[in-house]
């Protein structure tokens, strides 16, 4: 729900990444609808649909997340439960995956994908000491997006506007 949260707040800085291709239109969606990827047992997945993900609270996501991730792997989605989706997101880092290359799911032209948390060494400005080497946790974010409509600067500007809310999450305020 976190990333979610991160994800939608992106989207509505950069509204141009929450939109589909239809032959030569461009339609500008008003929703936020994240599709999340959702594994199953025999390895394939299934991509429930969050719909207005804008209007929920980090409980919400959390409450619709759990239930989308239950009732896809017991094959209890509906169709309607699983489109709509205006952007989706993916966890490669669930299965140890540092980073990946998802591939979009049409209509949507870009998707995300978080890798898994590791500790790596990085290095650190201080005023005390100048730069210091210390380790930290580091999580790769894999941005693919449809080029026809999403160009490199778009796609980075979002991509690093994601990684911003999620360096920033305030873990000491009240949902």
């Amino acid at each position: 729900p976190i990333f979610i949260e991160a994800l939608v707040r992106a989207i509505q800085d950069f509204p141009m990444i929450n939109i589909s291709v239809d032959g030569y239109k461009i339609i500008k969606k008003k929703q936020i609808n994240i599709g999340i990827a959702v594994a199953l047992e025999d390895g394939n997945l299934i991509v429930p649909v969050i719909k207005n993900a804008d209007q929920l609270n980090l409980v919400g996501l959390a409450r619709q997340v759990n239930d989308f991730a239950d009732r896809g792997r017991a094959n209890q989605l509906s169709p309607d439960e699983i489109s709509g989706s205006t952007y989706t997101l993916t966890n490669v880092g669930s299965f140890g995956a540092t980073m990946g290359t998802p591939i979009i799911l049409q209509t949507n032209v870009g998707i995300l994908a978080i890798g898994a948390i590791e500790k790596k060494p990085s290095v650190i400005e201080t005023e005390e000491y100048g730069d210091v080497i210390a380790i930290r946790q580091k999580m790769t974010l894999s941005h693919s997006y449809d080029h026809r409509v999403i160009d490199g600067a778009l796609g980075s500007m979002f991509v690093s506007r994601v990684g911003e809310y999620l360096e920033n999450f305030d873990d000491s305020r009240t949902f």
